[in-house]
């Protein structure tokens, strides 16, 4: 099929009095094809998230032990493998729900911790609110600019390592203060991959939904847990 057969076009009489067809700019199919990705990956990213949340709190609330160290870190990278394996078959949506519903339930004991804390609850809602509303405000900009943010993909993949490295280095060596600095660190960088991840889709750098909606995910679980061990840590010195 003729890519441009669907694209609409109309006819009207050129100077001479012959009829002239006007075919709308060959850009549209590209700019349909971003809004597909786009709607397909909010529409997924949205019931990710909610699945997520669900399992946290059934998590939280039924106490549930937390994953070992070394359980959680094979679990996310082994689901994350499955991901990018199936991306492109029917076996896609149930890895992605595997592994937002495996991340879920790893979040469910860190919840309950912060509950436990003084003013536990209020840190958790300031954590939540301030996640959406940074996720909200970054990736509006976004969409309203286009702005290409595909130049800060190296650093921040860098950065990303190095804040794997330190966090592991905050667990063994048990140094709170390396840990809050980490999460500061992994809360920047989260903010960007959002901005980074958005603009791959807006400009059609990506244009695979799941690995979209599973790179925006961790994003937000990245940058909601950050905050809540940085609101957190307040709340515990005051």
């Amino acid at each position: 099929m003729n890519p441009m057969s669907s694209v609409p076009s109309t006819a009207r009489p050129d100077s001479a009095g012959r009829p002239q067809v006007l075919t709308a700019p060959a850009s549209l199919p590209r700019d349909v094809d971003t809004r597909r990705v786009l709607r397909n990956t909010y529409a997924l990213l949205s019931m990710t998230l909610l699945f997520s949340a669900s399992i946290a709190a059934a998590s939280a609330t039924l106490q549930l032990p937390a994953p070992s160290l070394l359980l959680t870190l094979g679990g996310y990278f082994g689901l994350l493998f499955a991901v990018y394996k199936f991306k492109n078959s029917g076996l896609a949506l149930p890895a992605v729900f595997a592994l937002t519903g495996f991340m879920g339930y790893s979040l469910g004991p860190v919840l309950a911790q912060s509950l436990a804390l003084p003013g536990g609850a209020q840190v958790v809602t300031l954590a939540l609110a301030a996640t959406g509303a940074t996720f909200l405000a970054l990736s509006a900009w976004v969409l309203t600019s286009r702005r290409d943010f595909g130049f800060m993909g190296g650093f921040l993949f860098a950065g990303m390592v190095t804040a794997l490295i330190a966090g592991l280095g905050a667990v063994f060596l048990q140094m709170p203060a390396l840990g809050l600095a980490v999460a500061a660190m992994v809360a920047l960088l989260s903010a960007g991959l959002i901005l980074f991840e958005t603009s791959r889709i807006v400009n059609g750098g990506e244009t695979n939904y799941v690995l979209a909606t599973v790179g925006l995910y961790v994003s937000i679980f990245n940058l909601f847990t950050s905050l809540l061990s940085l609101f957190g840590f307040g709340s515990s010195s005051d």
